[in-house]
């Protein structure tokens, strides 16, 4: 068994990488990190884990010694932690925005501060599976992507690579409160949540970073909070580049996913979910995609939907430690998601 610590494991991303760990037939939870919660039990923070451990939060100075670190800590805060735990375990999964960007100006530009480890951020693998693969198999230090990001580059990537599509694409991100975090400010509470639907970044979300560095377009990004406590969704305006056509995007889609276990490409014609839908995709590790075309036009509007706790976060960490420790990529994320919900 792996012996995997968890920090910021009292999160709602932390919680999850706990609930896929506990059920993961090749790994040992060895520690539970929390700087609110030390010696209270994990169960009394993550009431559907009663049953599930019985371990209590601990102190980083208590993590015992341990194969794989996973880092659910806030922004800002893994850098630290990365320099004192990289050297100390043979992998570590950092699923902060920390590492993420490779510019260290960008990362100033989008977070507000000076990075404090730029010389490590050329060492991170990114934590995306599908795009990275075989990196992941031989990768010490992983940085996973943001959930919205995530989606993005998900639903674009395959018709960028190919020359496919314009340059100029502008994402317009939906996500629920869970998005936040657990310790989210006013602006997250039921009476102003609810009902409403916040533009919150109108410009310069950090995630259109992460996306334009992965596709190599020219990403403008809105993001809107929307009453959901799961789920992120993303459409994706673009145009059609010069010569190309609606079928040649259908089939780049094909040969990029068409072996990828947790990209499902949606292509229905009728029904109510005809479209990526983030309500059935919950608790799973499944990324939706689908595109619809102006077939009189080169207008191309692609969607794709994901649960931001899961395949945007946890799940992907969770898939990209199966992929470098050479297991089966669905152990621990074979949750099919619930309908109806």
């Amino acid at each position: 068994m792996i012996r995997t610590a968890v920090f910021g494991a009292a999160g709602y991303i932390g919680g999850e990488v706990l609930r896929l760990l506990l059920g993961h037939p090749e790994t040992e939870v060895t520690a539970a990190v929390s700087s609110r919660f030390p010696g209270k039990r994990v169960d009394s923070v993550h009431p559907n884990l009663r049953s599930a451990t019985d371990l209590t939060f601990c102190d980083a100075e208590q993590v015992p010694e341990c194969d794989v670190v996973l880092l659910a800590t806030p922004h800002r805060s893994a850098m630290a932690l990365v320099r004192q735990w990289a050297s100390r375990t043979e992998l570590l999964i950092d699923l902060s925005g920390d590492f993420r960007l490779k510019d260290a100006d960008a990362y100033k530009h989008y977070y507000g501060v000076a990075h404090e480890a730029p010389e490590l951020l050329d060492s991170f693998v990114p934590g995306i599976p599908e795009l990275h693969r075989d990196e992941l198999r031989t990768a010490r230090l992983i940085s996973v992507p943001g959930c919205m990001a995530t989606a993005g580059l998900l639903a674009l990537r395959p018709p960028a690579a190919c020359g496919l599509i314009a340059s100029r694409v502008l994402v317009d991100g939906r996500t629920g409160s869970s998005g936040s975090g657990a310790t989210a400010g006013e602006g997250n509470l039921h009476a102003e949540r609810s009902g409403a639907m916040r533009v919150f970044a109108p410009v310069a979300h950090r995630h259109e970073a992460e996306i334009a560095q992965h596709t190599g377009l020219d990403v403008r990004m809105t993001a809107t909070g929307v009453e959901a406590v799961r789920g992120v969704q993303v459409v994706c305006h673009t145009e059609l580049a010069p010569g190309a056509d609606h079928r040649a995007v259908r089939a780049a889609y094909r040969e990029a996913y068409a072996d990828e276990p947790f990209i499902r490409m949606v292509a229905h014609k009728r029904g109510v979910y005809r479209y990526p839908e983030p309500k059935i995709l919950l608790g799973s590790n499944f990324c939706d995609i689908g595109h619809a075309a102006d077939e009189g036009s080169d207008r191309l509007v692609v969607i794709a939907a994901l649960d931001n706790l899961v395949k945007g976060g946890a799940g992907n960490a969770v898939q990209c430690l199966n992929v470098r420790m050479g297991w089966p990529e669905s152990y621990g994320l074979s949750f099919p998601g619930l309908h109806p919900m």
